[in-house]
């Protein structure tokens, strides 16, 4: 498991195989009726999406902290363990990727009171529609899985929080 995270962790390879995977179960799901092949062209057009998406990101991020692909991901891995790092380059990499990431966070901050104002309209809207019509099941399970979500993002975005304040200040003491 360990070895399957760092493979994911730092290939955008196995990322992409991973979203291919999973969109060509969504997109199957969903459009049953379909043949097979349209399945995979929606799942290959998501996956582009996606790996566009992340690749700018990654660049974006290792231009701002002065390091490759590779090197952000370590950085990221000594951030999630809590590893200081000695050496005053790796020091100041981490510093700006700390700050970069945390300017992010804060932005997006702004933004997600209005993200789960619209996923909360979503889960109602669509519990509503399913009691009206009398299909009450699917729509209360779509509800406590937008919860559950929704929960999901929030405890995600307080432990990262906690992680890059805490290398914050422990990259101010030493």
């Amino acid at each position: 498991m360990l070895s399957l995270k760092r493979l994911l962790d730092r290939s955008l390879t196995a990322q992409a195989i991973l979203v291919f995977l999973l969109g060509l179960g969504v997109v199957a799901l969903i459009r049953r009726d379909e043949h097979p092949a349209v399945w995979v062209l929606h799942s290959a057009l998501y996956t582009g999406i996606a790996v566009a998406v992340l690749a700018v990101q990654r660049r974006r991020a290792a231009r701002a902290v002065g390091t490759d692909a590779g090197g952000l991901a370590d950085l990221n891995r000594r951030i999630r363990h809590r590893e200081v790092p000695q050496a005053p380059e790796e020091r100041a990499a981490v510093r700006r990727l700390v700050a970069e990431q945390l300017g992010q966070m804060e932005r997006a901050g702004k933004w997600l009171p209005y993200w789960l104002g619209a996923m909360g309209l979503a889960a109602v809207g669509l519990f509503v529609l399913g009691a009206v019509s009398g299909s009450l099941i699917f729509s209360l399970l779509f509800a406590v899985g937008m919860v559950a979500l929704c929960a999901w993002v929030l405890w995600m975005r307080r432990r990262s929080l906690d992680r890059l304040h805490w290398m914050r200040q422990a990259l101010r003491q030493e």
